[in-house]
C-alpha cells in the first residue's frame, strides 16, 4: 500500500529577503508550515521581530492563490526563541571565527525540537549556496547534523539576484531590507571551512549545545500572526 508522506515543516524565519520567499515557495507546493523566529531583542532591540511578523502577515494578506493557500495552511502563530545569552557564548576568542556556524547549529538543533512538537518532518531554510560563510557546502553539513529532521532549502541553487526578483514578486523585498540583526555579534572575517571536532569542542566548553538550547527553550513564546 502506498504511503502518502505528510508534507508539514518547520521554517526558520528572519525579517531578511530569503525565508520569507522559500516559505511562499513551500506554501505553494501545498506544504503546511509552521514558523520559528530566533529573537536577538536584547542585543539588536525589536525589529527583526516586527519585521518577521510582517513578512509573514503579508503572506497571509495576499491576494490570488498564494494568499489562499497561505490562509490555509501557514499555521496563525509564531514561535519566538529568544537565543541573545546563547549566542554571546561563541563571541570568545576560541571560537568567535566560527560564531555563525555555532549559531546555525543551534538554530537547527531547536527547530528540530520545536518541529517534533508541531509534528514536522522537515525543516524549512532560506539558504543559498555559497552566499555567506555558514552557507558552504561544508559549513552546511555540520549544521544540518544537528537535526534529525529532512532539510528543505528550496533557494539552495539559484542566484542571489533571482531571489531578490521573486521577493520584489511577492511584495516582500521592501519589507525585508535594511540591517541583518543576525550579523550583530558576528566576527569580521568567518571561517569558511570548519572543523567538526572543533566545533564540537568549542560547544563544550561553551556548556554544551544540549544546555543552551534547553536553557533558550525555556524562554520560548508564542505569537499570533
Amino acid at each position: 500500500m502506498h504511503v502518502t508522506q505528510s508534507k508539514v515543516c518547520i521554517a526558520l524565519v528572519s525579517g531578511g529577503i530569503d525565508s520569507p520567499v522559500a516559505v511562499a515557495r513551500m506554501l505553494n507546493q501545498g506544504w503546511t508550515v509552521h514558523c520559528l523566529h530566533f529573537s536577538q531583542e536584547e542585543i539588536t532591540g525589536p525589529q527583526a521581530e516586527e519585521k518577521t511578523l510582517a513578512l509573514m502577515r503579508h503572506l497571509l494578506s495576499m491576494d490570488g492563490k498564494l494568499g489562499e493557500l497561505a490562509r490555509k495552511n501557514l499555521n496563525r502563530t509564531i514561535t519566538i526563541v529568544p537565543i541573545a545569552q546563547q549566542l554571546t557564548k561563541f563571541t570568545e576568542h576560541w571560537a568567535h571565527t566560527e560564531y555563525f556556524i555555532h549559531m546555525k547549529r543551534m538554530f537547527h538543533r531547536i527547530g528540530d525540537v520545536v518541529g517534533k512538537e508541531k509534528q514536522a518532518t522537515h525543516l524549512l531554510t532560506g539558504e543559498n549556496l555559497g552566499q555567506v560563510s555558514s552557507q558552504t557546502l561544508g559549513n552546511m553539513g555540520a549544521i544540518e547534523q544537528m537535526s534529525e529532521l529532512i532539510p528543505l532549502r528550496p533557494l539552495l541553487a539559484f542566484d542571489k539576484r533571482y531571489i531578490i526578483d521573486m521577493a520584489r514578486e511577492l511584495g516582500t523585498y521592501d519589507l525585508s531590507v535594511g540591517v541583518e540583526f543576525c550579523d550583530a555579534l558576528g566576527p569580521n572575517r568567518p571561517t569558511t571551512v570548519a572543523n567538526r571536532e572543533w566545533l564540537e569542542k568549542s560547544e563544550q566548553r561553551a556548556g554544551g549545545m544540549d544546555f543552551l538550547c534547553g536553557e533558550a527553550l525555556t524562554k520560548k513564546y508564542e505569537l499570533e500572526l
